[in-house]
């Protein structure tokens, strides 16, 4: 491809013969040879008993810093990834490596502007507002124990129950005060229902049966459950009325019509966010959808690799590791790069687009705009300016972002 260079380079002479003794220094300590001290054998006597050979490894990982350099040198080019190395050959002369060296790819632009895609319209319905409200009662519900009646769907039964298949007590199948949701469908179908119409004291035999797509070794197989009835906790709803509110404890909403004022703008605001990141990915799509350029795929592998190692973090904020995701989700390393890949393909894209947008548009950041950027993230974050920074890597990441916004602003407003 264009953007890719080959340089060859190779080590040999005074500089490869300073590589072989810095190998050897490395390695004579852990040869052990009678008469002679650890680690105060001559170089001409380790070459007699091991052989120069065993020096030719380290002394190529020595001598390829300065290949490395040189190389680059060559290349003159601006690196999009890590370049890929390769060793040709090696022996007592010396050495001899192929660096590829990949460079951004050419990008021309297609259509970026009055892309004829509109942005949707916020809409929000009264039985959305109803709905919310009766999630937030349902929030605040108290759950009240029942003192006498029988068990109903939505009720809370408190149980002892113990399992059997096959005779046999089924491991991880007893429970004891354990509070179920009658319609929650917790467990197996069949199990909650059974309990309707049971009152506290009571005991009752289901029989049932694992569903056919349950774990592998009780999939289909009828099961026993003895379950007894030890106390039942109903829900019970707030009204709308001056305690409700009181403990909701948002300012300034003591009435319904002020309740459903409050959300309505809140949902507001969240379908607003939502259609203005679905209308800016429609026209990046749209964007890079027009214009050409050839990716490799040493590129993509390296955006690949550096989402799953985003990921990674994420999932440590959460407590948990990507060797645990992959165990709990059933898949190897190669399926989440594989389901990675178009993403990372799609970012690579949107990425070379804006940066394409700025050079064609002459975009410009001004030193007071990237210092009142930093002020306004700084204040956001709740850091000093110097901390929100180093956070993001220096001015020429802000200026960066600041640049990208701009280039984002023309696909908009074009």
């Amino acid at each position: 491809m264009k953007n890719e260079k080959v340089i060859e380079i190779e080590v040999k002479g005074k500089d490869w013969d300073k590589a072989l003794d810095q190998a050897f220094k490395k390695r004579k300590k852990d040869v052990k040879i009678p008469g002679f001290r650890a680690g105060s054998i001559t170089k001409e006597m380790y070459i007699k008993k091991v052989g120069i050979e065993s020096l030719f490894m380290d002394a190529s990982d020595i001598a390829i810093n300065e290949a490395y350099k040189d190389a680059l040198k060559d290349a003159d080019m601006e690196l999009v990834c890590q370049p890929n190395v390769e060793l040709e050959k090696v022996d007592k002369d010396g050495c001899k490596f192929k660096f590829t060296f990949i460079g951004k790819p050419e990008v021309k632009l297609g259509k970026y502007k009055k892309l004829g895609i509109k942005k949707d319209k916020v809409d929000v319905s009264k039985e959305e507002i109803e709905h919310e409200i009766k999630h937030i009662q349902e929030h605040m519900a108290e759950m009240i124990t029942k003192e006498n009646g029988k068990i109903v769907e939505g009720n809370v039964a408190i149980i002892d129950f113990k399992g059997y298949v096959d005779g046999e007590e089924l491991q991880g199948g007893t429970g004891t005060d354990y509070s179920l949701e009658i319609g929650s469908n917790t467990f197996i179908p069949g199990f909650e229902e059974g309990l309707v119409g049971l009152s506290i004291g009571e005991t009752k035999t289901l029989n049932l049966k694992f569903p056919d797509d349950y774990v592998e070794n009780l999939k289909g197989k009828k099961v026993k459950f003895d379950v007894t009835i030890k106390g039942i906790k109903e829900k019970v709803v707030p009204e709308l009325n001056k305690d409700f509110f009181e403990d909701l404890g948002i300012e300034g909403v003591d009435t319904k019509a002020k309740l459903e004022a409050h959300i309505k703008e809140e949902i507001t605001k969240e379908k607003e966010k939502h259609i203005e990141d679905k209308y800016v990915d429609d026209l990046l799509r749209a964007a890079t959808d027009n214009m050409k350029v050839d990716i490799n795929n040493e590129i993509i592998d390296e955006e690949v690799h550096r989402m799953i190692h985003q990921y990674e973090h994420e999932l440590q904020h959460q407590g948990a590791t990507i060797d645990q995701y992959l165990t709990m989700t059933g898949t190897t390393m190669e399926d989440l790069k594989s389901m990675m890949k178009p993403q990372a393909i799609a970012r690579i894209k949107t990425r070379y687009l804006l940066e394409e947008i700025v050079k064609e548009e002459k975009i410009t950041v001004t030193k007071a705009e990237i210092k009142a950027e930093i002020k306004k993230n700084a204040e956001k974050y709740e850091l000093k300016e110097e901390e929100f920074l180093d956070y993001v890597g220096g001015e020429d990441n802000v200026k960066y972002d600041l640049e990208m916004q701009k280039a984002m602003d023309i696909i908009k407003e074009g």
